[in-house]
């Protein structure tokens, strides 16, 4: 039986702005396949997105979303989270959107272990804005910014991750939507900070500019950079260069959960206002 999307998008806002064979598709109908999977109402979901092309996803699917300003994807969803600890709160952000303009907030984000998904659609390029280098553009690589090739070091956008604290941590890519689904029903699963490197394709912005013509091109690149972690590991240092893992990279059940830790923070505070309020009410007596 055909899985019907219908359900969770917003029809009125189809087709949807993303460029032909743009990677975005196939990361939005495989993450609705994960909340169809678990089965969450979409009452109890929240899609966070910031600006640029990923900005987009929270118009297009039928759940509670918020579209906010450059950067600040974790900060809103921080707050959202703390108001309501039982929904399920989703970020959706770009390479610049997380790692450049709202690298701080996803470093907090991390460190505090607040149970937000964050998704980063990293296609090593700001594309909405035509080209510019973002924090995971390839040196190398020709860029609106650096018309004479990129100098600046590849960001590792996993490693920022682990290295905040966020207690799961994963990568896959656009190019096996299965395992796609897979680790986005872990990560969403998993009662702490989980965040996500999810690697897509511009062939418009970095790909065509870069001797990548056609999105097969620039998905046969991201296919020549990945690999999983499983067979990441058999190799020497020497070959691990230049090669990003995928799948599941730390996943900590152990960490405690910010919402759980400031809820116990409002416990006890509401027990000594009992206990000043039964006083004051007895010296009245």
């Amino acid at each position: 039986m055909a899985f019907n999307y219908d359900k969770y998008l917003r029809l009125e806002k189809m087709p949807t702005l993303w460029c032909w064979g743009c990677g975005d598709g196939v990361i939005l109908k495989a993450f609705v396949r994960a909340v169809e999977k678990m089965g969450l109402n979409q009452d109890d979901v929240c899609v966070v997105s910031g600006i640029g092309c990923s900005g987009r996803f929270s118009s297009y699917v039928d759940f509670n979303t918020v579209h906010t300003t450059h950067g600040r994807t974790v900060a809103f969803a921080t707050g959202i989270k703390l108001m309501h600890p039982d929904k399920y709160v989703i970020c959706v952000a770009g390479d610049g959107d997380a790692l450049a303009i709202g690298g701080n907030h996803t470093i907090h984000g991390a460190r505090r272990n607040i149970d937000i998904t964050l998704i980063i659609i990293n296609n090593f390029i700001y594309g909405l804005t035509n080209s510019q280098t973002s924090p995971t553009t390839p040196q190398g690589m020709w860029t609106v910014t650096q018309k004479a090739g990129n100098i600046d070091p590849t960001f590792d956008a996993c490693a920022l991750g682990i290295a905040a604290g966020a207690s799961f941590v994963g990568r896959e890519s656009m190019l096996d939507p299965k395992k796609l689904e897979k680790i986005l029903i872990k990560a969403i699963e998993h009662r702490g900070f989980s965040y996500l490197d999810i690697l897509s394709n511009c062939h418009i912005n970095l790909g065509r500019k870069n001797k990548m013509v056609s999105a097969m091109e620039n998905l046969s690149w991201i296919d020549s950079i990945t690999m999983p972690k499983k067979k990441y590991d058999t190799l020497t240092e020497a070959e691990q260069l230049n090669i990003f893992p995928t799948g599941i990279l730390k996943q900590d059940t152990e960490a405690r959960e910010y919402c759980d830790m400031y809820k116990e923070i409002q416990n006890v505070q509401q027990k000594k206002r009992a206990v000043i309020t039964q006083n004051d009410f007895a010296k009245k007596i």
